[in-house]
């Protein structure tokens, strides 16, 4: 799904939002059922290390409200918008319910309401919704946490509490006036003022010691911590001082479980960890702390936000020592190669890893930044006099003024968007190399068509072009397998002899490494048109993205279904 919004918000009052703590009892949910739920976005006023502003929240909570169905259950979200501005997204869905604004949907318009629905088929476990246009997603995101269906038990020990936590950022000023400013200006945006957990920045900020994250927990019980990163622009390494976390789904897929001291998890990623609370209590508590993985040339927000592990004891006991975690180095991609290579999809028969073993389309794009021309007679901010941009394949996407599905459907797309999205770089360099002196990219809205039920082979290949970075690229309709990865140049004769085609991971958003690249493979199975788009926030609003339009299929329930009557006007 995905709330839009078209100009910024005028912003007064005082309201002090009050912690919240999700606890999950263990799950009692019926499934197969219709669950309805009702988002009113609103303006509300909300503070923050000292700093009082107004901002976009649903139905009156930052983070927003949880979503709580089991696999099987049909979800109709209806979202309201009382701001100026509008909406979100998570599943594996019908188009219409997608949400990216312009790709499936136009914005809903301030006093209008659209109403999401659809029906969680072969999924299970944690995702997130949030806000998809522009940085309106810095405020407006909560958890979607899906039961398995009643009598399935998780592949792992049933945990005593389960418990969300998100991570986020938070900016003093206004995300949407600051990514404007960049884009009008052509440099860099300004970073956030601090990271949060569960809305909240942590002791280590000033002015903040009130708003902490404190997850209580007792003596030998096992926890499921849901974490997400709905951070708008930073990859997060987090970690619990002295206890070990055990990992047993990313995206909402399980994985074979695997122990860590430390997991990095990027925006849009979902990961779920046990933690056992020691056995006895322990005379101390704990922090747990979450700070960047930083790969590009860019500033961020170099600091560590922090909750606190504390476990419940009979008495009172105050002044207890706090331990400290020990997180990797801000450019540790060691430890993120070994992290991501560990992860391996369950590969049961009852939770298979169906990856295609055949390939009927290959794809090869480059994924980076790169410039494009100041206007005449403006003076730009970005590397030698131009602006910043992002591309795949060079296309640095324009974003059209209609949704590209709608254009689709109803015969509309001349004008709109062109099929002819290149299949490969249109030219060749040596990508992790020296960069070629021309850095300037193109536009336009090109997408990829796939005709129903292809077999999809896509590597993408990260460019050194303005330095190498991590990107955390997520796919829009799919779930896809990670079946292989590298530094430096991808060789199309040697690297696929070592894909891993039996227990790859199975996931929606993937990172393609700094100065590397990385294979996936999916069945485009899903009419529709489905975006892809970088997950850093600044490279998605610099055209780090594209579409794939998956045509119908010969059956019935194979094709796209018409659009509801209450989807949003451009």
């Amino acid at each position: 799904m995905g709330i839009s919004t078209l100009s910024p918000p005028t912003f007064a009052g005082v309201f002090i939002l009050s912690m919240i703590l999700y606890l999950l009892p263990s799950p009692t949910l019926a499934e197969g059922i219709t669950r309805h739920y009702k988002f009113d976005i609103k303006l509300q006023n909300v503070t923050r290390l000292c700093h009082t502003k107004s901002m976009a929240t649903v139905n009156g909570k930052f983070p927003g409200p949880r979503i709580v169905a089991r696999e099987g259950d049909r979800l109709l979200i209806k979202v309201v918008n009382h701001s100026p501005k509008q909406y979100h997204h998570p599943l594996l869905q019908t188009g219409w319910a997608d949400g990216p604004a312009y790709i499936t949907q136009c914005p809903i318009q301030t006093g209008q309401s659209y109403v999401y629905n659809f029906t969680i088929v072969g999924q299970r476990g944690t995702l997130f919704w949030h806000a998809h246009i522009s940085w309106l997603r810095s405020t407006v995101y909560g958890p979607l946490i899906i039961l398995p269906k009643h009598n399935i038990s998780y592949p792992f020990d049933k945990p005593y509490k389960e418990v969300p936590i998100i991570f986020g950022e938070w900016f003093n000023g206004d995300p949407e006036g600051i990514i404007s400013q960049a884009l009008r200006t052509g440099g860099g945006p300004n970073v956030s003022d601090a990271y949060t957990i569960n809305g909240l920045p942590g002791p280590l900020y000033n002015c903040s010691a009130k708003d902490t994250f404190e997850l209580k927990v007792k003596p030998g019980k096992t926890y499921l911590l849901r974490l997400i990163n709905a951070a708008l622009n930073d990859e997060l390494f987090f970690s619990i001082a002295n206890h070990t976390l055990t990992v047993v789904e990313a995206d909402a897929i399980y994985v074979k479980p695997f122990e860590t001291e430390t997991i990095l998890i990027t925006p849009g990623q979902t990961t779920n960890v046990l933690v056992k609370a020691k056995p006895h209590f322990p005379n101390a508590t704990f922090f747990m702390t979450a700070r960047p993985y930083v790969t590009g040339l860019g500033t961020f927000d170099n600091s560590t936000v922090a909750g606190i592990l504390e476990y419940e004891s009979p008495v009172s006991m105050k002044n207890l020592p706090l331990f400290k975690s020990i997180l990797p180095p801000l450019n540790d991609t060691s430890f993120t190669t070994n992290f991501t290579n560990k992860l391996r999809s369950l590969a049961t028969p009852q939770f298979p890893a169906n990856v295609p073993q055949t390939v009927e389309k290959h794809f090869f794009f480059t994924i980076g930044l790169g410039t494009s021309p100041c206007q005449q007679n403006q003076t730009c901010q970005g590397p030698n006099g131009t602006k910043f941009a992002a591309s795949v394949n060079n296309v640095s996407f324009a974003q059209p003024n209609t949704a590209l599905l709608q254009a689709h459907f109803f015969g509309q797309s001349n004008g709109v968007y062109s099929p002819d999205f290149p299949i490969n770089p249109t030219h060749w360099f040596d990508y992790t190399g020296n960069p070629p002196n021309n850095t300037n990219v193109s536009n336009g809205t090109k997408i990829t068509v796939l005709p129903f039920n292809t077999s999809v082979e896509l590597v993408m290949q990260d460019t050194s072009i303005l330095g190498a970075e991590n990107h955390p690229l997520h796919l829009h309709g799919f779930n896809f397998f990670v079946v292989g990865q590298g530094f430096g140049n991808y060789d199309p004769n040697n690297d696929p002899k070592n894909f891993n085609l039996v227990d790859p991971i199975e996931r929606n958003t993937v990172g393609v490494p700094s100065g590397g690249w990385v294979a996936i493979r999916f069945l485009a199975d899903n009419p529709g048109l489905w975006f892809m788009h970088c997950h850093l926030e600044v490279h998605t609003s610099w055209g780090l993205k594209m579409a794939w339009l998956v045509l119908d299929g010969k059956l019935p329930n194979q094709k796209l279904l018409p659009p509801p009557s209450d989807l949003p006007k451009c």
